[in-house]
């Protein structure tokens, strides 16, 4: 028992302390890793990552990016993290061939440094409107002092209003973090309108990013000597000698990251709901019931951090209701079949981004077909062989039994069936110790007739 009793006390000192007390003594810059889509997971890793940096007293936080882009709300968590951070923070696009596409541009713009390996790049950040493709123009900067961007000929115009609204307030967005920053504020609009995209030598050329640097080491003595403004403060960083230190995401953020994924999402709630229809018919047996509660719940979690539709949504709920109303009134298919039908196009439309790696992919979407068929067909097959099967329950599950005469007087008596003691009438006389068949039934009384092999 004590053993268990230390086992216990020492998880849980790891899980509540995972890091241990700052070595006043010893200088360290902390590397964060952000590699494919910013999502909801990779915002809570960036901003627990920069409090314990402060809480381990790091001289300098690294945010090393190879990312597509991501979700808005993610990347302005991120932003918030790094403009409200007392530690200074360096994005580092690498390694080479790597890319901060899209939020990946932002953040790197919010960065009181930037850097980019040699074979990297940046851009294209203009945003996605909801449910649909890319919008954006051939813009340029404000050259009438205006304070609006003059649009040559031939440049693409938003489809709408709300499209407009939209690429306006990324414009607003990125120049006021180049503005905060000192960085090219123009090619930044233009990152945003027309999606336009710079190499790592180019970044350099149009004032972008301070500098290129092959490896984190490279960009701590690049960084060492340089100011940078912190709040309301100047800051000389001191970044030579630096003890590199890489942060990894704990248990908690790399469950958050497989759940939040949409396909992982998906299939969480479609194990969940069939769980539960599972547990439904076939109350007690737990084990199905428990295992689609916990992913029901886990689904529903990622659907409350990832952008849904709606519709998608009311699709779902709709195929469920058919595939219960199928399990419980079978149509011998029909509604089974629909409801599935149902699933899987809300399934096709239910997260409503178009942002790479936050995609329901079509093998999924094949899965849940499948698998949504084969409940369909299941139940239909049930059906068709209850149908051939004597009745088992209820007044009509003695008709054709057996039974033994227990006593007899004229037209009526007593007889022993399924194990009970009867009364009976008969249209023949009958005597105590003859078998018979129950041929019919009035209430609580049984008609029977002398079994065929006594006649």
């Amino acid at each position: 028992m004590s053993r268990i009793l230390i086992l216990l006390m020492t998880l849980l000192s790891v899980f509540a302390f995972p890091d241990p007390p700052a070595s006043g003594a010893e200088r360290r810059a902390v590397v964060l890793h952000v590699n494919g889509a910013i999502s909801p997971a990779t915002a809570e890793y960036v901003t627990r990552g920069l409090e314990r940096a402060k809480t381990r007293g790091a001289s300098l936080v690294v945010l090393q990016m190879d990312t597509p882009g991501g979700l808005d709300t993610s990347m302005r968590d991120i932003i918030r993290a790094i403009l409200d951070s007392s530690v200074p923070v360096a994005s580092f696009v690498a390694p080479s061939g790597a890319r901060a596409a899209s939020a990946g541009t932002y953040i790197l713009y919010a960065s009181h440094i930037a850097a980019m390996a040699p074979g990297t790049n940046l851009g294209a950040a203009t945003p996605i409107a909801i449910g649909g493709g890319l919008f954006g123009g051939d813009e340029e900067g404000d050259k009438d002092g205006s304070g609006e961007a003059d649009r040559p000929s031939g440049a693409k115009q938003p489809a709408n209003a709300g499209e407009a609204k939209m690429i306006n307030d990324a414009v607003a967005y990125i120049r006021g973090l180049a503005e905060l920053r000192n960085r090219n504020a123009d090619w930044a609009e233009r990152a945003v309108r027309e999606a336009a995209s710079l190499s790592s030598t180019a970044a350099v050329r149009e004032k972008v990013i301070d500098f290129t640097a092959a490896t984190v080491g490279d960009l701590l003595k690049q960084a060492h000597g340089r100011t940078v403004r912190v709040g309301q403060t100047d800051i000389r960083l001191d970044t030579a000698g630096l003890a590199i230190e890489d942060l990894l995401p704990d248990w908690r953020t790399r469950l958050l990251s497989v759940i939040t994924d949409p396909n992982v999402a998906l299939l969480l709630m479609i194990v969940g709901i069939y769980g539960l229809i599972f547990e439904f018919l076939t109350p007690g047996t737990v084990l199905p019931g428990t295992i689609g509660g916990i992913s029901l719940l886990l689904g529903l979690y990622a659907l409350a951090v990832l952008p849904v539709s709606y519709a998608g949504i009311g699709l779902i709920i709709l195929g469920v209701g058919l595939l219960v109303a199928e399990a419980h009134a079978p149509s011998f298919g029909a509604l089974g079949l629909g409801g599935g039908v149902a699933l899987v196009l809300g399934a096709a439309i239910l997260f409503d981004t178009d942002v790479p790696g936050l995609q329901v992919s079509w093998p999924v979407l094949g899965g849940v077909a499948i698998a949504s068929l084969a409940f369909s067909l299941l139940v239909a097959r049930l059906a068709f062989i209850s149908r051939r099967h004597k009745v088992a329950t209820g007044a009509e599950q003695m008709i054709g039994i057996s039974g033994t005469v227990d006593s007899w007087t004229g037209a009526t008596g007593y007889v022993i069936a399924h194990g009970e003691r009867w009364k009976a009438i008969s249209g023949e006389p009958l005597a105590a110790g003859e078998d018979v068949t129950v041929v019919g039934r009035n209430g609580l009384t049984l008609k029977v007739a002398r079994s065929e092999s006594q006649s």
